[in-house]
């Protein structure tokens, strides 16, 4: 049982005592909390876009969200079975003051979670974040009388929306696609992909597509973080049948993976490298990723006359520097494609759609594609601390170690050395330092990270 509390979302296991899992009680508080902000900050009546992935307890809480909202005063469209970033889309749309998506992302099929979003259609800030976690805490909130209970109105033609716009975008060769006739294989883990990418693959030309895990049902078929290591069935799937493409995206949407022709991998972290590739060719520009994420988006950037920026780590950290900056891409490297042109956050759809203009218009098959771009190799590892342990002092301490090398201190302590990088952030939820380090061979990359553990336990040794 796992109940997580952050300025990112409410996060937990469905079934337990209260306050140790996502329970009913959990989840009517702090949309309590959430509705009560909004009706803070807002004159008049205060309107909620709510969508869910296709988890099993979905609907359960989805009922529980859309009557507390109700119960608060608040006016909610309830869009149904849908995807993040369409959520995103429909707040803004609908002239919204918020959203609330149902969702854990790519947490098993026991999990759900709250993921709140601001007017704009964008995830909280920490400020407000922070105000929701203490009015859930001090149960600071009032239910509406009777006669000013809000209105619950259901609307199921987002999706279709939200592919038209993507169609529209100047940068979407549907044309292209659509000669090219491709075979695209998808895997949808058994959530709201499975309704969404077929309906913008046939929008987009695509007749021949291979549909695996696409009943959106919630009974995930195997671990649905679209990481190598879940993707085997795709990869036998798309040699055997001979598709152009695979394409897998997580429960709600906003992460892709991308499989090549030969059953390879193209790298979850050289999907936003691709299309930003393709975007920088019609609008060049700026771009940014958090520091986590390849080099090789800095090293497409810079081929294409822009300057790479990077942020903290975090959504919402990556589309405030991308606003900064005037940013035409960005996103993160776990799959996430942020085209501000569309909306601020991340969209798997529009990378599909970016994707295959790309693949069509090189002419290229997509693992020729994959070699155009140069290889780095990122090693993830982390170091367990003691509790009494002071994280900061440590992090501060190889910070000087290599005082003389570029250093980032914005989240953690991020060092270059040429190309190559290490990037230390510590855990908020448990006594470890998270290392990240990347090169040009698996092997380097390792190397680097055992250099800078080595260094970790001499600065704990004293």
């Amino acid at each position: 049982m796992t109940l997580i509390k952050s300025i990112s979302g409410i996060r937990g296991t469905i079934g337990g005592k209260p306050g140790d899992c996502l329970s009913p009680v959990d989840i009517v508080k702090f949309t309590s909390a959430f509705a009560g902000i909004l009706k803070r900050e807002t004159e008049g009546r205060v309107k909620v876009v709510v969508g869910r992935d296709a988890r099993v307890s979905g609907e359960m809480v989805n009922n529980l969200v859309t009557g507390t909202l109700s119960g608060m005063g608040v006016d909610v469209v309830d869009v149904g079975l849908s995807t993040t970033p369409t959520v995103e889309m429909a707040v803004t749309d609908l002239g919204a003051n918020g959203g609330i998506i149902l969702t854990a992302s790519h947490n098993p099929w026991q999990w759900n979670a709250l993921k709140l979003l601001n007017s704009q259609g964008e995830f909280i800030n920490a400020e407000l974040g922070s105000q929701l976690l203490s009015m859930a805490n001090s149960g600071d909130f009032t239910y509406t009388e009777v006669d000013k209970i809000g209105t619950i109105t259901y609307d199921d033609s987002q999706i279709r929306k939200h592919i038209e716009k993507i169609l529209a975008l100047p940068q979407v060769n549907s044309f292209a696609i659509k000669m090219a006739r491709f075979r695209v294989a998808i895997d949808a883990v058994n959530s709201t992909g499975g309704i969404a990418i077929p309906l913008l693959l046939r929008a987009l030309g695509v007749e021949q597509i291979d549909e695996l895990y696409c009943t959106p049902d919630g009974r995930f078929p195997h671990n649905p973080e679209p990481l190598p290591e879940n993707l085997e069935e795709i990869s036998k799937l798309v040699v055997k049948n001979k598709a152009h493409v695979g394409f897998v995206v997580d429960p709600d949407v906003d992460r892709l993976a991308i499989v090549c022709e030969d059953g390879g991998m193209f790298g979850e972290e050289y999907t936003l490298v691709a299309v930003a590739d393709y975007v920088l060719s019609t609008t060049p520009g700026n771009t940014v990723s958090n520091m986590s994420s390849t080099r090789a988006l800095r090293d497409v950037t810079e081929k294409a006359g822009g300057r790479h920026f990077a942020s903290a780590v975090g959504e919402v950290n990556v589309v405030e520097k991308m606003k900064e900056v005037n940013a035409v891409i960005g996103g993160e490297g776990n799959g996430g494609v942020i085209l501000p042109e569309l909306h601020y956050g991340r969209d798997a759809l529009a990378g599909i759609a970016l994707f295959l203009s790309h693949l069509a218009q090189s002419g290229k098959r997509v693992s020729a594609l994959r070699n155009t771009y140069p290889n780095y190799y990122i090693s993830k590892n982390k170091i367990q601390l003691s509790p009494e342990m002071d994280v900061d002092a440590i992090l501060k301490s190889i910070s000087l170690k290599y005082k003389n090398q570029p250093i980032n201190t914005e989240d953690g302590v991020k060092i270059e050395f040429g190309n190559e990088w290490v990037h230390l952030r510590r855990s908020n939820t448990e006594p470890i330092i998270r290392i990240y380090s990347e090169s040009d061979s698996e092997s380097k990359a390792d190397v680097l990270a055992r250099k800078i553990i080595d260094d970790i336990r001499d600065v704990i040794r004293g």
